[in-house]
């Protein structure tokens, strides 16, 4: 047997894991998994998606990323990708139209800067709160939300929207003229708070009408429809008129 590693095809047994169509291993409310959704979408590339209880440690799965993390893609062809900042930058690299990185070094510099603030300043300061709190703490049986924790989501968030705020108000999109990871992080990230009816957008017309340019993409769609049992989405969580 062997580990999946960047670049090496899946062996399980000896043999080559065969597969008919690229496959996503994922979690539904997991902002990293959803950018790599989203990402695939714009690219128009088909995948399955198959969601993937990661405390319960399958030892397949952990054949496929030893750090028992999601997201993993698995191309068609047996390799297997896990992260989704290597994701992303394979996807861009295998499939480049369209460009989600951005033409110029500058740009790309940018994007991956913005990248790195919603996949880790706001993660830490918003998602996990809230998201974290409310949902992923159920589910690996941590008990109840941390009210204080519940809390600082809910303050931190609007520094966040307002930084949203000033780059969609001196750009076409957050990294510059053209849509970018940048913007699909952002909206990985803010579409699990949504779906909890968390977003404070009336206090934040500009960051709204921002999502809602988003939200109406092809790619995005398919996020709308997600349904978490036992965690109903607020009311105008699908709704592109929010």
């Amino acid at each position: 047997m062997y580990f999946v590693l960047l670049g090496l095809f899946v062996k399980l047994g000896g043999y080559r894991y065969k597969v008919n169509m690229r496959i996503l291993y994922h979690l539904w409310l997991s902002p990293f998994c959803r950018k790599v959704r989203i990402a695939l979408g714009e690219k128009k590339l088909q995948f399955q998606m198959k969601t993937e209880s990661i405390w319960d440690r399958r030892e397949e799965f952990l054949r496929l990323n030893p750090s028992g993390e999601v997201p993993v893609l698995v191309e068609e062809n047996g390799n297997a990708i896990s992260s989704s900042p290597a994701i992303c930058e394979f996807l861009d690299e295998t499939h480049p139209e369209p460009n989600l990185f951005g033409q110029s070094a500058l740009i790309r510099a940018e994007v991956r800067r913005l990248v790195y603030w919603f996949d880790n300043k706001f993660n830490d300061e918003v998602t996990q709160y809230l998201v974290g709190e409310k949902i992923m703490k159920r589910f690996l049986g941590m008990g109840e939300p941390d009210s204080k924790c519940v809390r600082a989501g809910h303050a931190n968030i609007h520094h966040h929207l307002e930084y949203i705020t000033y780059l969609a108000d001196r750009r076409r999109w957050l990294g510059g003229n053209n849509l970018s990871f940048a913007d699909i992080a952002a909206a990985a990230h803010l579409s699990t708070i949504d779906y909890l009816g968390d977003v404070p957008w009336d206090k934040h017309p500009g960051a709204k009408n921002w999502y809602a340019r988003i939200k109406s993409r092809p790619s995005f769609q398919p996020l709308l429809k997600d349904h978490i049992p036992g965690a109903t989405p607020a009311k105008f969580y699908s709704d592109l008129d929010f």
